[in-house]
């Protein structure tokens, strides 16, 4: 082995190389969870500050539904060659690169005043960046961490809820005392910020596929023929469906219900969902690595049963006629939702070889996030005649689903999809 930590001797197999690497792991895991945590608080200040841009610009609830679908449609075109770029460049050139444009994005929508500029700015450029980051930030986690990866990406997964709970309390109160577009500033110009900082701490990397010429369509093939890879995309695509739609309107579910104020309707709906996220994914990555080892698809089951269990919670965390009720409903989805997101990657890496897990998180990303992304949309539009809680409610038939294709991918196909350490030529 090498003596540098921060250099993998291209000898060796990828998972005997990350063993190399001590406290710049820890380093690595930090800086990306602080990326991503700005990844998510970013895409959510727009739901938290929704009704005071609603009451400036005059933009209907279709039109702001409209404007959430677009940033979740541009991520999920991009994310898949955001993938295969990540598995031939640099991923730390990549991760930075990308922060810095959604950053800029991000501080730029404070100057929005039409629906067109938040669609440019709020959907197309934030959505864009926010693309590229994902892909490649797994992936350089799972090989450095190749023994305990579910944990590993579980902590890194950690990042989405503090982000999703942070801007709902900071958005919130910039907005309600310095105005909605304060809020975009913040966030924008820390990220910049944050950029630098890893472009001058992140090692320098070279893809594995980089050197061996791999084509994109040869990629594919490998990936897409495989059951399991698009029963685990189908999944996930049933799990964001409502994670959108809960995100973009459960604000506003609790100002018009319960009359609660920006600030603490901002907080609420995300503070107890994504505190017990953080419990069920801590839980769910320990579970799946010790099982794991008895039996590698039982990552997916634990996946299947974080769905299964979590979606009478669903049901009720729109249906509770009282706080309490909304409350302990929102915390037990979260729980159960971190259970889920706690595999999402390490069950996907069980079955993609590993010079292929960037491009394979890509292609998984995109059909989840483009299917998932009607949900704001939909929303939008059924909210005037349905209602907001009628519609929130049904949401939990998309978890019932997600657990059923889940089920179907570990015990009809996951046996002779499973990849292995040694990775597939395609030359």
């Amino acid at each position: 082995m090498t003596a540098n930590p921060n250099i993998q001797d291209k000898t060796l197999a990828p998972d005997v190389q990350v063993k190399q690497a001590g406290g710049y792991r820890w380093e690595l895991l930090v800086l990306l969870w602080l990326a991503f945590f700005l990844n998510q608080a970013d895409r959510q200040i727009f739901s938290v500050v929704l009704p005071l841009i609603k009451a400036e610009l005059a933009l209907s609830d279709a039109d702001l539904g409209l404007i959430a679908s677009a940033l979740v449609w541009t991520y999920g075109l991009l994310v898949p060659v955001a993938g295969f770029t990540g598995d031939r460049i640099s991923r730390k050139s990549i991760i930075g690169f990308s922060l810095l444009f959604w950053s800029f994005s991000t501080l730029a929508t404070g100057l929005c005043s039409t629906l067109i500029q938040f669609l440019v700015l709020r959907g197309f450029a934030t959505g864009g960046g926010e693309a590229f980051y994902a892909p490649s930030a797994n992936a350089m986690l799972s090989e450095r961490y190749a023994g305990n990866r579910s944990t590993a990406l579980a902590l890194h997964q950690t990042a989405v809820y503090a982000g999703i709970i942070l801007s709902g309390l900071i958005a919130g109160y910039i907005g309600e005392h310095y105005g909605w577009r304060n809020a975009f500033f913040v966030f924008g110009a820390f990220g910049i910020v944050l950029a630098f900082v890893i472009f001058f701490r992140l090692s320098k990397d070279r893809p594995v596929v980089a050197e061996q010429g791999v084509s994109i369509a040869a990629t594919a093939k490998v990936i897409l023929r495989k059951p399991t890879f698009l029963l685990l995309t189908g999944a996930f695509a049933c799990m964001v469906f409502v994670n959108v739609g809960y995100l973009t309107w459960m604000p506003s579910f609790l100002v018009e219900k319960f009359g609660l104020s920006l600030t603490d309707a901002g907080f609420s709906s995300m503070f107890y969902h994504h505190a017990g996220a953080f419990l069920g994914v801590l839980a769910g990555g320990k579970i799946a690595d010790a099982t794991a080892k008895i039996n590698r698809r039982n990552r997916l089951l634990v996946q299947c049963a974080g769905l299964l269990l979590g979606a009478p919670f669903i049901y009720w965390m729109a249906a509770g006629h009282t706080l309490v009720v909304i409350y302990t409903a929102l915390f037990l989805f979260g729980v159960f939702r971190g259970v889920y997101d706690s595999n999402i990657f390490a069950s996907l890496y069980e079955i993609a070889p590993h010079n292929m897990r960037s491009s394979s998180s890509g292609i998984m990303l995109m059909g989840a996030f483009l299917a998932g992304a009607f949900a704001p949309l939909i929303l939008g539009i059924l909210k005037p005649t349905l209602g907001l809680e009628a519609s929130l409610a049904w949401l939990s038939a998309s978890y019932v689903l997600g657990a059923a294709l889940l089920g179907l991918a570990a015990y009809v196909f996951f046996g002779k999809d499973k990849a292995y350490e040694k990775s597939i030529s395609l030359n």
